[in-house]
């Protein structure tokens, strides 16, 4: 099956209900036949973990296609910039991009970026890794938003970007919020991290007409757990905030941090069936807490390395057996084969609310800031440059980025979360300037470095085993 027809099937999916499930299948039967194969360059348990991964996606927004809370509008313009942009390359602008990269830097470019232009958040959850809250009003202003939009669509070929925060709904410069955005670049595709609690019926009216755009709703829970975290009445505004998201079609799914206060609710399926069935989410971002921003001086808050074993078996039975769309930024590691930081293709950047631009939105380090590179005439281009960014790379490559039937443990596929020795020794420049006095401190304090140390050697034997017997050697 051509890209072409791709496309046209997944449209008669959207707008024919009686050959829904039929073209469904049809489609699923497509993506494992492709993915799942003797020929591919993959580990065959890494193939069925991609094949599992869309195939539950495919799943997930068909049903809440049959139940009539996505637009199949809003449908039809995410295939369009992610099967017709990236598959089909019809946008020649796109190819021309790629291609101008690959020749002038000698790789090619970050698939997206994300992006969090302001450190404002209404909200000031315990352990966030950005410290945001109302004290926290650091924003760049639209033009530069604008500018640095428009670079990830015309030099890098880009047609993705996610934004995160603080808060991106409380985003306001000159008059302008990021709704703007999302209607001046509408053929691209728009992810937001957002607690929810700003969205109303007139926002979400406007992310339908937009039709560009999903948000990923935080939450920690269910109404126990996500008000202890993130403040009482907080889950009654998100469900709120879903409501009006359902009654415009929007597609939206939920972001949840896994710590050791809601590890028991995240190892049950209660949590799973209200967003999934009874809310319509039609996927899950699962972070595992940082211990970056204030979650610094929170470390009893992280998921100790049994946890996140347990975690990991959990998302291979929800997303295999229940055909829910999720993933885990670092269980999940083998679907996007390791590291997607450090501007990998494949991967991306971070830019936060102060230009500083980081490996990875979980990295609080820097090189180089936007600010600095426009005022010198440079571009967010020059950013994937530094000593930084291609230290990251280079430990990707050797990773396993270079050779998909002999990587290393992809279940430990973080280069600071799962490898803090070695970024510290190998990755982080010396010129490499912290993020914030959190991040400072992080460096200076020998208790950080081993009890992270500590982490990844107890991980290593955990995980080693399963790597070997599940993945290389069959």
């Amino acid at each position: 099956m051509k890209p072409e027809i791709i496309s046209s099937t997944l449209k008669k999916m959207i707008n024919h209900k009686h050959l829904r499930k039929l073209l469904a299948k049809r489609i699923d039967d497509y993506i494992y036949k492709n993915m799942v194969n003797d020929d591919s360059e993959d580990l065959r348990q890494v193939q069925i973990k991609r094949y599992q991964f869309l195939s539950a996606m495919l799943h997930c927004v068909n049903r809440n296609i049959d139940k009539g809370s996505v637009s199949g509008k809003i449908i039809e313009k995410i295939v369009d910039v992610l099967v017709q942009n990236n598959l089909i390359r019809k946008d020649k602008s796109y190819n021309h991009a790629v291609e101008k990269f690959k020749k002038r830097y000698g790789e090619p470019p970050p698939t997206f970026i994300v992006f969090s232009p302001t450190q404002k958040c209404n909200l000031k959850c315990i352990g966030c890794y950005a410290a945001s809250g109302a004290d926290t009003p650091a924003t760049i202003p639209y033009p530069i938003v604008d500018r640095v939009i428009s670079e990830v669509h015309d030099l890098f070929g880009g047609r993705f970007i996610t934004f995160s925060g603080g808060e991106p709904f409380l985003y306001k410069s000159e008059g302008k919020t990021l709704l703007d955005i999302y209607r001046k670049y509408n053929d691209m595709l728009f992810l937001v991290y957002t607690n929810g609690t700003m969205i109303n019926e007139e926002v979400a009216r406007r992310l339908a007409e937009s039709a560009n755009v999903t948000p990923a709703v935080s939450v920690e829970g269910l109404e126990k757990e996500t008000d202890e975290r993130r403040g009482a009445g907080t889950f009654k505004k998100i469900l709120s905030a879903l409501e009006h998201l359902r009654s415009q079609g929007v597609p939206f799914g939920i972001s949840v941090t896994a710590t050791s206060r809601n590890i028991d609710i995240l190892m049950g399926d209660e949590f799973y069936d209200f967003y999934f069935e009874q809310q319509g989410a039609s996927y899950m971002w699962e972070f595992q807490l940082m211990p970056i921003g204030r979650g610094k001086d929170e470390l009893d808050l992280m998921v100790n390395p049994q946890e996140r074993l347990k975690l990991y078996r959990k998302w291979e039975k929800l997303m295999g057996e229940k055909k829910y769309c999720l993933a885990d930024f670092w269980n999940s590691g083998v679907l996007a084969r390791g590291c997607i930081a450090y501007g990998r293709s494949g991967g991306y950047i971070y830019v936060d609310w102060h230009g500083n631009i980081t490996p990875c939105a979980f990295i609080p380090y820097y090189v180089d800031n936007i600010y600095d590179l426009y005022e010198t005439g440079g571009t967010l281009a020059d950013a994937m440059f530094s000593d930084f960014m291609k230290n990251g790379r280079k430990w990707q490559r050797q990773y396993g980025l270079d050779d998909w039937k002999k990587p290393n443990n992809w279940l430990m596929p973080c280069s600071i979360r799962d490898h803090y020795e070695i970024f510290r020794k190998s990755v982080l420049p010396e010129e490499a300037i912290p993020e914030d006095q959190n991040a400072r401190e992080a460096l200076e304090s020998n208790e950080y470095f081993e009890v992270l140390k500590n982490y990844d050697e107890e991980l290593q034997d955990l995980t080693e085993n399963i790597w070997q017997n599940e993945y290389l050697n069959v």
